[in-house]
């Protein structure tokens, strides 16, 4: 998922190898890019460059390669939003469902949860009830649950993708249980500055037009602060 070699999603790959072949498009040298993921648990972020591929060129269409963001001076951003998931863990009865990544992992441990570092986790009020769940996990803990669900994720710096890279257990049968309107993305300022939308990508392209059809979707990115972002299934 950090390459930027490869379509933003199969309907993209169609039209991007389509305009290729009508001569359209140009090509262009991509890095090919990989996550150490043994010293990524190890709490350090190590991204591999292994080669570069000539691709076509195109941002609507090619996902283009993660970024990773850090600013000085953001701690107090930091602490702001792990002060408002606080006031949603006051909610006793709302299940949460933490995302991966490194911000949510932050903030989780801010909060006393323990996030693992690329799974899907969950907590009820303060107590964190799975840790690296499945689809399966997910469903039951889903079915269980009577109360509200929020989803928290992170988008991808420079990518944008918010649902469909690095949090394939939020299948569409979860998403759809959950409800669409549940997803709550998290992010930092600094990072809001390298994406433009929010890219969707369930798998299933009615969960898609669901997510398309919000047109705008919100973005917590401080205490009690947020910003709309464009949604994109392209």
């Amino acid at each position: 998922m950090h390459s930027g070699c490869f379509a933003a999603s199969p309907k993209a790959a169609a039209e991007v190898l389509s305009a290729w072949l009508d001569g359209e498009l140009l090509v262009a040298n991509t890095e090919v890019l990989d996550l150490d993921e043994e010293i990524y648990r190890e709490g350090r972020w190590v991204v591999r460059m292994f080669a570069e591929a000539m691709t076509p060129a195109s941002p609507r269409w090619m996902q283009g390669t993660k970024q990773r963001v850090e600013a000085s001076g953001e701690d107090e951003i930091v602490e702001g939003l792990a002060d408002h998931i606080r006031e949603i863990l006051m909610d006793d009865n709302r299940l949460l469902i933490w995302g991966s990544g490194g911000t949510l992992r932050t903030i989780g441990e801010m909060v006393g949860i323990k996030p693992t570092v690329l799974g899907i986790d969950a907590s009820i009020g303060s107590e964190q009830i799975g840790t690296d769940l499945n689809e399966s996990d997910l469903l039951k803990l889903l079915s269980e649950h009577d109360g509200d669900v929020t989803i928290l994720l992170s988008p991808m710096g420079g990518q944008g993708f918010l649902i469909g890279r690095g949090n394939l257990q939020l299948s569409p049968e979860v998403l759809r249980v959950a409800g669409i309107d549940s997803v709550l993305g998290i992010c930092t300022p600094a990072k809001l500055l390298t994406v433009r939308r929010l890219r969707i990508e369930t798998g299933d392209s009615d969960l898609d037009a669901e997510f398309a059809g919000k047109r705008y979707m919100k973005v917590l990115q401080g205490y009690r602060t947020t910003r709309v972002l464009p949604v994109s299934v392209d």
